[in-house]
């Protein structure tokens, strides 16, 4: 909104793309504490509600031939099954409620951060640094528990050059300690990032009842614009669960099989 020098509001085009971020209380104005309830709090808790609904109520009648819930309850069941089997060994199955959990969570909070007005909490730096550092932690017990002090092989490169190998250990050591870093700062960002792509070019939707001449081209490549980056980023929701779950095996697999 532009103002003249009067103070008086102008038409204009103004658009805060970040604003969809903002963690705001459920209930009045005031600062959100601890125990206030957000709109974190409220997609949070519709995410556990899909998850519910797709596994236990989906699958209560549990028929021979499925439903289309329970079809899609087990496709999902199998995908991460599998994956957990072919990174991980069998070994790792034991943690597939884990890790099945995991993916789901992620995987209906970035769906549902694409409905319109909702909130996507997987583009919270706060929530992913939660789910990562988890994962971080459950590994590195995991690791400690089955294998003692030989869970530091996994630092001990015994194949490489033996005057290179203090080297490589150090190399190790720090890229293991920056693995919930990493972690969640690729789910945050490539959430953030995609949802602020598409309110940018929302900004523009509206420019033919501003400006009927530069309307009449920007709103329509506007438009085409927002359904493109839409159904891109349906893949990369799904896209990011998938590579938050595999990493998740992939670490599991070091505390598993921590040898080189």
């Amino acid at each position: 909104m532009a103002t003249d020098a009067h103070g008086a509001a102008e038409p204009g085009l103004v658009f805060h793309p970040m604003d969809q971020f903002m963690v705001k209380p459920l209930f009045g104005d005031g600062a959100v504490g601890i125990f206030t309830l957000t709109n974190v709090t409220l997609w949070m808790a519709l995410t556990v509600a899909a998850i519910f609904a797709l596994l236990v109520m989906g699958t209560a009648g549990r028929a021979t031939i499925p439903s289309r819930t329970q079809s899609i309850a087990e496709l999902a069941y199998d995908f991460v099954r599998k994956m957990v089997e072919d990174v991980a060994g069998k070994d790792g199955l034991k943690f597939f409620p884990y890790i099945m959990t995991l993916f789901l969570f992620i995987l209906f909070a970035n769906m549902l951060g694409l409905l319109p007005m909702a909130f996507t909490t997987t583009s919270h730096i706060a929530v992913t640094a939660v789910l990562a550092m988890m994962v971080f932690l459950t590994v590195t017990i995991v690791g400690f528990v089955r294998h003692g002090a030989g869970f530091l092989s996994l630092f001990w490169v015994s194949s490489a050059p033996l005057p290179l190998r203090p080297v490589l250990a150090l190399i190790e050591v720090i890229s293991y300690f920056v693995r919930p870093v990493s972690h969640s700062i690729r789910l945050a960002g490539n959430m953030m990032a995609g949802h602020a792509v598409v309110k940018v070019f929302a900004a523009f939707a509206p420019m033919i009842v501003i400006s009927t001449g530069i309307g009449l081209l920007v709103t329509p490549l506007s438009i085409l614009a927002i359904a493109t980056i839409y159904a891109l980023e349906l893949l990369v929701a799904f896209i990011q669960a998938y590579v938050f779950t595999i990493l998740t095996c992939v670490y599991l697999k070091d505390a598993l099989h921590p040898h080189h």
